[in-house]
């Protein structure tokens, strides 16, 4: 009985301290969303301050550029101004990086009118690296289903779950990497289309009906999907330690990401993987001649053949003249005393 009477007064007790922390607890929510309310206030004072600055400059930069005939003080002047124009411009890429953006016309029509900008460097690096274990993981998943599939399955249902897992894991890369471009990483040109191109060609796979066309097809699909899962995957390991590398010496940003591919900064440590991804691109160009060359077979009636036959083309095309456009530049680039460290 005791015992009881000692546990209920505890639970008086500590409720009493609970009703207390409760009153602070209001109080500060209160302030919290005070400040909250004073933070967008700000955000959309700064966002409009930077675009009137910035509409003023593209002015005064025109009008510079079509009066040439000013005298020579104006001329100092000038050129004073178009330095700070330029530095300016520079810091608000530094200001408009913590503040919200718009997230563009795909996020918009994905996501609905919602902002996808992470004012945190620390929010923006773990995302970052989510991102990336994201493919790691998936890139193995898809090694050991193509293995499978090439070399235990050889049933049509694992066939479409593999092509739905392929469907599915281009469209999440990429919405994420749309998402990290919008947070300040840096991936331009054909690897962003690349994954718009693969999300098509996954989704055409994917509605493939079985049939002896899809058959005599159906290996050298699975073997290339082995191929280029393990290509990826060394990859995906020795750019992650080449983008460490460069951004301790601080030639790269911290927001930049592994590719699919070839970019200039793997140009020093990661030349002998172009071999491996040359391969990879024929291999593409093996595809679409197979399936050019299926779709006159008498078997063949489904569109899906001389479809896939011509994205496997554009793939092919798109990976191996711009690879080899980074290469041609990269060797441009370089001094007589790189050239002659190499040879």
């Amino acid at each position: 009985m005791k015992r009881s009477m000692s546990l209920v007064a505890d639970c008086l007790d500590d409720w009493n301290t609970l009703d207390k922390e409760y009153n602070t607890l209001e109080v500060e929510f209160e302030e919290y969303r005070k400040k909250l309310d004073d933070l967008y206030v700000l955000q959309e004072k700064c966002m409009k301050m930077i675009s009137h600055q910035k509409k003023r400059y593209t002015y005064f930069t025109e009008t510079f550029k079509n009066n040439d005939d000013v005298m020579q003080d104006d001329q100092e002047a000038i050129s004073h101004i178009q330095e700070q124009i330029s530095q300016r411009r520079k810091n608000f890429k530094q200001m408009e990086d913590n503040l919200p953006r718009n997230s563009g016309k795909l996020l918009s029509a994905i996501l609905g009118p919602m902002s996808v900008s992470l004012l945190k460097k620390q929010e923006r690096f773990k995302y970052k690296d989510d991102y990336e274990k994201f493919k790691f993981i998936c890139t193995i998943i898809m090694l050991i289903f193509s293995f499978a599939n090439r070399f235990v399955l050889e049933a049509r249902f694992s066939d479409a779950l593999y092509h739905f897992l392929l469907l599915w894991y281009y469209c999440t890369v990429t919405i994420r990497e749309t998402i990290l471009r919008h947070n300040g990483s840096r991936i331009r040109g054909w690897w962003v289309f690349h994954h718009y191109i693969s999300c098509v060609l996954s989704g055409v796979l994917l509605i493939w009906p079985d049939g002896p066309v899809y058959q005599l097809f159906r290996n050298q699909f699975m073997t290339f999907s082995l191929y280029l899962s393990l290509v990826q995957l060394l990859q995906y390991y020795y750019q992650r330690g080449c983008l460490y590398r460069l951004r301790a010496l601080g030639e790269r940003g911290n927001m930049d990401i592994t590719v699919e591919g070839f970019q200039t900064w793997m140009w020093r440590g990661l030349t002998f993987l172009l071999p491996f991804l040359f391969f990879g691109h024929f291999f593409q160009l093996y595809n679409a001649y197979t399936l050019y060359q299926l779709s006159f077979h008498n078997d063949c009636v489904e569109w899906q053949v001389p479809v896939s036959g011509l994205i496997f083309f554009v793939l092919f095309a798109g990976n191996f003249v711009t690879t080899v456009i980074v290469v041609l530049n990269k060797i441009n680039q370089q001094s007589p005393k790189e050239k002659t460290k190499e040879l």
